[in-house]
């Protein structure tokens, strides 16, 4: 039994260290590093909040829905003025 184990253990290990490399993979992509610290740096405490309960994916959908509708009333001001 003992033997068996111990030949199975590199394996198993080898297993869980491909499993991590999927997991962070996507943690490692600069895009998402760049849209996160865009999002720290332009976010309000809202949408912070929304990032520590709920993860990045609903903070960014949140950020970025508040992003569009602002340029929109930007983009009717301007139209209105011009």
């Amino acid at each position: 039994m003992f033997l068996l184990l111990t030949l199975a253990f590199p394996g198993v290990l080898l297993g869980l260290m491909l499993m991590m490399e999927r997991v962070e993979a996507p943690l490692r992509e600069e895009a998402l590093g760049d849209q996160l610290i865009n999002f720290l740096d332009s976010a309000r405490p809202d949408e912070v909040e929304t990032f520590v309960s709920q993860g990045l994916a609903d903070a960014l959908d949140r950020y970025w829905r508040r992003r569009s509708l602002r340029n929109r009333l930007l983009t009717r001001r301007l139209a209105a003025r011009g």
